[in-house]
Order: C-alpha cells, then sequence, then structure tokens
C-alpha cells in the first residue's frame, strides 16, 4: 500500500513512518524541510506550511506556503492518507488569538489536506484527533465513548472538533472514506512535555507530593496507537468511524510515578499531601491548568475499537514504559 504520513517528523509521525514501512508499506513523508532524523530510504515530500491550502487568504507569518503541484505529485496513486500534522495542545499559549491560530493549522489546513486528497482519488484518510474533543475530564467509572455529546472546551479541542466535522462533509462529498482517531495522552519512546519531565523527576529521586492521589487516567502507548493505526488502514469496518482509543488500563497519578520508578529500578518517593491542599496552592500559582492533568480523572472506554475492528492493546503500559527507558 502507498501511504503518505503528514508531520512525518513528529514524535508520532517518526515511529509511525518506521511502523510502516516495517510492514511492507510504501511510505512517503509530508515535510516541511529535510529531517535527518527520518531513515535515509524514506522520501521525503518538502512541500511548505500545510496552512497554505486554507481556502481562505495566507495568514501573515506563513514564509513557506505549500507548494500545490509538489502536493499533487505526492498524493497521485497514493492509497492512504495518515495526517499527524497539528499545532499542538501547550500550556500557557502566548498567542494573542489562541482559536484562531489553532484553527490556521489543525482546521483549515487539515480540511485543505484532505480536499487535495480526495480530489487525486485517495482511498482513505485517516485522522489523529484528539480526547479534548469529548471534553477535558469524566467522573470516576463514567468513562467517555463514542456516543457522547462532544464538549472541547478549549482552542485545540475546538480546532480539531471542527477538522473532525469538516471532514466527515468531505467523505460525503466525495466518497473518500475518513477514519478519525481521539487518543488521550500518547507516551513512547521520544515522548517530551509534562511526561518526560516526570520521568526524570522520578530518575533522580526528587520527592513528590503525590502519593495520595485517587484519580483514574487513560493513557495510549505509542506501540498500541501505531497497531492500531495499520488495522485501520483497510478495515473496512473503519471507514468513516471516530474511534477513541487507550490501553484499556487506567491508572491513578500516584500509581503511574510508581510504575516510571519500577520501570527505572528505582524507589519513588511520595508524600501523601491532601489533594484539596494542592489544589489551593495551585489556583494561588495560576497553575489549574496543571492540577486538573494531575488529580482530575479522564476515562475512555475503547471497547468500539476493539469490538469493531477486532483489536487489541499489543503492549501494557509496564511493557511501554520499560521499552521507552532502554
Amino acid at each position: 500500500m502507498k501511504i503518505l504520513v503528514s508531520g512525518g517528523t513528529g514524535f508520532v509521525g517518526r515511529a509511525l513512518v518506521s511502523h510502516l514501512r516495517g510492514n511492507g508499506h510504501a511510505v512517503s513523508a509530508l515535510v516541511r524541510e529535510v529531517s535527518s532524523s527520518l531513515e535515509g530510504e524514506v522520501p521525503q515530500i518538502i512541500c511548505g506550511d500545510l496552512v497554505g491550502l486554507s481556502d481562505s487568504p495566507v495568514p501573515s507569518g506563513v514564509k513557506d506556503v505549500c507548494d500545490i503541484n509538489k502536493l499533487r505529485t505526492a498524493l497521485e496513486n497514493t492509497d492512504t492518507v495518515i495526517h499527524t500534522a497539528a499545532r499542538v495542545h501547550v500550556m500557557d499559549d502566548t498567542a494573542e488569538e489562541p482559536l484562531i491560530e489553532f484553527r490556521k493549522v489543525n482546521t483549515a489546513a487539515t480540511l485543505g489536506l484532505a480536499r487535495e486528497a480526495a480530489r487525486a482519488g485517495v482511498k482513505r484518510f485517516i485522522f489523529l484527533s484528539t480526547i479534548k474533543v469529548n471534553g477535558e475530564s469524566t467522573y470516576p467509572g463514567e468513562p467517555f465513548s463514542e456516543q457522547d455529546i462532544c464538549n472541547p472546551t478549549d482552542p485545540y479541542g475546538i480546532s480539531k472538533y471542527e477538522a473532525e466535522q469538516g471532514l466527515l462533509q468531505i467523505a460525503q462529498k466525495t466518497g473518500m472514506e475518513v477514519v478519525i482517531i481521539r487518543p488521550p495522552l500518547i507516551y513512547g519512546p521520544g515522548v517530551k512535555g509534562n511526561f518526560a519531565s516526570m520521568m526524570r523527576w522520578v530518575g533522580k529521586g526528587i520527592p513528590l507530593p503525590l502519593g495520595a492521589v485517587n484519580n483514574q487516567r487513560s493513557l495510549l502507548a505509542l506501540e498500541n496507537l501505531l497497531d492500531f493505526i495499520n488495522c485501520c488502514l483497510d478495515h473496512p469496518k473503519a471507514a468513516n468511524e471516530v474511534f477513541l482509543l487507550s490501553d484499556g488500563q487506567d491508572v491513578s497519578t500516584t500509581e503511574l510515578i510508581q510504575k516510571l520508578a519500577q520501570a527505572q529500578g528505582k524507589k519513588a518517593w511520595l508524600l501523601p499531601v491532601p489533594v484539596s491542599l494542592m489544589k489551593l496552592a495551585a489556583d494561588l500559582l495560576g497553575k489549574r491548568d496543571v492540577a486538573d492533568r494531575l488529580f482530575g480523572s479522564l476515562q475512555i472506554d475503547n471497547s468500539k475499537a476493539c469490538f469493531k475492528l477486532n483489536w487489541s492493546p499489543v503492549v501494557s503500559m509496564d511493557e511501554q514504559l520499560r521499552k521507552m527507558l532502554k
């Protein structure tokens, strides 16, 4: 199968390109500029900024507007496009109007790429969305599912939700099949951000006041995501469906830190500070978002992915953590 991966140099994209090639597919990466992070045999399609694909005028500040001819050439005879490129959620966003900036990349550019893919005769478009389309949190024991009413509340989630709606409309109009995947936090080799920071804190033996957190959160191992995407490439029951995906193994923040310590052969130094006290401190410091991630619950029901596509996670959380720390 001939596959084009956008965001091929990112955390997920780079691993996906390698995974698909290992399964015998002909894979090209859609990139802004040549990167040494990809294997030398991988064709890198340099077509500039995908924001230039929008129906609206090119936003100011975009220097490398997408080369539409290069893109159309890359899409010729392509069977599947997997779109991982995105403006990701960041804490303390400094943009004056974050929603506008997220929409430029996550909505307009996504739909522009999808329209070009449909015109080129691409059979299937796989979109990596986010669980934030469903919302920010759940009550313990009441996981999100595909049947829930969408409730995105931040610019990142809103932009992804709008992209999903546009993609389903394109599928209806053109016949190109769309698959939407909503993952929670993805972890695996090369992970960055807060997860990587937590790994470093645990590895250094830094005492953490997180020994009494009884929340429940769903996570997604990178290997499980890659295997599910591979399953979605041509599975007939995946066409025009939305899937919530997770490891199927929920953990509290306390349990996660203990697993990180165990994977590193370390002892977790956890202080049982009351969550109410830490939430109060977070509010005083203006860190409510951090507190919500550490102490709130966000659970996912992945049964649709498992039963509809006869899929199951290929790696446990403990196994993925051990592989990361090698």
